[in-house]
């Protein structure tokens, strides 16, 4: 009766001690304030997601996220210092789909973009708009085409980059729609979003967030949605597609990314954690107010996003005709 009474105490003690060390391991983290690297300028889509997820995660943790913005080579110099980073979870990536974009057509790179980064929590997905300047004198993308048509080159179109969402969609619709444009990359898709309001380009495809400002302005004027279906965040849109470009389509993600070699619970633990703001009435209100909806993706669905986005795109580069970088 001792022994096994003693044999008892003992199974207890060391259950108490795992539950114990399971506990502080998950209180553990964060033991620090995080960092949330955006690696495009402030005032786009992308940042405005990781922002958003930054701040949530932050009020959840009791910590501080700081977001820092690292902007220059399409969103490639802040991805690269993210694969250097502890992977310890305190340094997360805020990305969008421009990122196995661009990564499809650069020729060299100093780190693997498949497998250097992993994601850790999808936000939401999107179609694109197609906005125009007011001096183009097209209702619709049929008339536009119509024009282009009569003056090969004479358009030009904006992107936030070489190898980005806005410069892969520009030249899909040019090849779908058998017309000449020319591509001009800017540092960032705001500064995009500038020159086509200015005129200084005459078409810019890109995010609601990024566009909606400016047509409510009156500056820009919004021919369609990029989605192949009408969509229901913008029910008044009518697709591409259907306006002489049949089949085309390109749509927008955005998610959180961490460096390689991340312990698997603690990739679950933040995937969690990101799903859980995702699925929130408080994060549905914010996706509405930029035309996106949630995309929480499960977490067997990520390990392989990255590598068939970015095979994908690659496909999508030899049809546009974009030479590699």
């Amino acid at each position: 009766m001792k022994t096994s009474a003693l044999a008892t105490s003992a199974a207890i003690a060391a259950l108490s001690l795992i539950v114990s060390h399971n506990t502080y391991a998950q209180g553990a983290f964060p033991s620090k304030n995080l960092v949330m690297v955006v690696p495009y300028t402030s005032g786009g889509s992308a940042d405005a997601m990781s922002r958003a997820i930054a701040q949530r995660l932050g009020a959840a943790w009791n910590r501080t996220v700081v977001v820092d913005n690292r902007p220059g080579a399409s969103g490639m110099i802040g991805t690269e210092m993210v694969t250097k980073a502890d992977p310890d979870g305190h340094t997360l990536l805020g990305h969008t789909s421009s990122y196995p974009a661009t990564a499809a057509v650069r020729a060299k790179l100093p780190f693997d973009p498949a497998r250097g980064i992993i994601a850790v929590g999808m936000t939401a997905r999107a179609p694109m708009l197609f906005a125009l300047h007011p001096s183009v004198p097209a209702k619709n993308v049929k008339e536009l085409i119509a024009i282009a048509k009569k003056n090969p080159g004479k358009f030009n179109y904006g992107s936030s980059g070489t190898g980005g969402n806005n410069h892969f969609s520009g030249a899909l619709f040019a090849s779908a729609a058998g017309i000449k444009m020319q591509h001009v990359p800017y540092k960032g898709i705001s500064l995009a979003v500038t020159a086509i309001a200015s005129g200084e380009v005459e078409i810019v495809i890109a995010s609601s967030s990024a566009l909606l400002p400016q047509r409510d302005s009156g500056r820009i004027r919004i021919l369609g949605v990029t989605s192949l279906e009408k969509s229901p965040l913008f029910p008044d849109l009518p697709t591409i597609a259907s306006q002489g470009v049949p089949g085309y389509e390109y749509q927008l993600w955005w998610g959180t990314f961490a460096p390689a070699g991340m312990a698997p619970d603690r990739i679950k633990f933040i995937h969690n954690e990101i799903n859980k703001i995702v699925n929130s009435a408080d994060m549905k209100k914010f996706l509405d107010t930029q035309g996106a909806e949630a995309w929480p993706l499960p977490l067997a669905q990520l390990s392989d996003l990255l590598p068939s986005e970015i095979a994908r795109y690659k496909k999508a580069a030899q049809l546009a005709g974009i030479e590699p970088q």
